[in-house]
């Protein structure tokens, strides 16, 4: 997965919030040296482009955020440096290694603050890897500490649409939904909605087992090669058509420029561009004998045939 592709523009709101409070910081900060570092790790993702800078400017917030004393750090701060990382490590084409980094700066995953947790299954939903924040999600959203927690219903929302449902555990989906843990976290008309996406997407399952967003379609790259095979095939049979109507309408007379150039498009095709091992070359050799035997029959009527 390219840089560019792998990264997640879920978080452009949220790192142009933190530049948007430059001189008006959103929240209290003992220090705002670490403030004006955020700023800057910012700009540098946003404005400049550079992630790993903006990457080495978070780890290096951080480590000074460590520093201080425990009633003195702000977790505000700490969200926004793991915010800009993650886009970093996304941009860097280094998603593979986003929670586990986010995992070194929080002592369990059960502490990961909310907003953290959901760009994480976002970012590892849109590469196509939900599974990795499975085990961790699940943990988080059973920790009673996070029940709470402002964006608790949304990381379950997410857990179910972008975790559950791709990794095909439509029955536990339903139990999540009509659990007690459901009852208590949606409403009666959003477990009603759910439940009507997971029969959804099982109908789905059931139409098309596979799902092509997921699995890669084998005959998917081979479409390409083999329309221009025969396009191309079109055209040289056209090529010998051509000197077939020639050699019948001058019959003995053709030139040898003519001859030349036929024998050198006859060998160019046995020698280069046909492989008898290759299923594919059977095609283009039957279409060469025919017309071979065409081209011999119009020159040599009085001969026997070829076969």
């Amino acid at each position: 997965i390219k840089s560019r592709s792998a990264s997640t523009k879920f978080m452009t709101a949220e790192i142009g919030s933190i530049r948007r409070s430059r001189f008006n910081p959103p929240f209290s900060c003992s220090s705002p040296k670490l403030f004006h570092m955020l700023d800057s790790a910012a700009e540098l993702m946003m404005v400049q482009g550079d992630f790993q800078g903006a990457f080495d400017a978070c780890n290096v917030g951080l480590e000074n955020l460590g520093r201080l004393e425990p009633e003195d750090r702000s977790d505000e701060i700490k969200i926004g440096f793991c915010i800009l990382g993650i886009q970093a490590l996304a941009e860097l084409n280094q998603w593979r290694g986003a929670f586990s980094w986010v995992l070194q700066h929080y002592e369990q995953q059960e502490h990961v603050p909310a907003k953290i947790m959901q760009l994480c299954i976002l970012l590892y939903s849109k590469v196509k890897q939900p599974a990795v924040m499975q085990q961790a999600t699940r943990a988080w959203l059973h920790n009673p500490q996070n029940v709470r927690a402002a964006g608790f219903r949304l990381v379950a929302e997410l857990y179910l649409l972008h975790i559950l449902l791709p990794l095909g555990q439509l029955d536990e989906a339903r139990e999540f939904v009509s659990s007690d843990f459901g009852c208590s976290t949606f409403t009666e008309e959003q477990r009603r909605k759910a439940l009507d996406v997971v029969e959804e997407k099982s109908r789905q399952n059931q139409e098309d087992p596979i799902d092509p967003e997921e699995t890669p379609d084998p005959g998917a790259g081979q479409s390409q090669p083999d329309s221009t095979r025969r396009s191309l095939l079109h055209k040289v049979e056209a090529v010998f058509r051509t000197f077939y109507r020639k050699c019948l309408r001058s019959g003995s007379d053709s030139s040898p420029l003519q001859k030349l150039l036929l024998a050198a498009i006859l060998l160019y095709m046995l020698l280069f561009r046909l492989d008898s091992a290759l299923p594919s070359s059977y095609m283009w050799i039957v279409k060469l004998l025919q017309l071979i035997k065409q081209t011999w029959r119009a020159k040599f009527t009085s001969y026997r045939p070829l076969v």
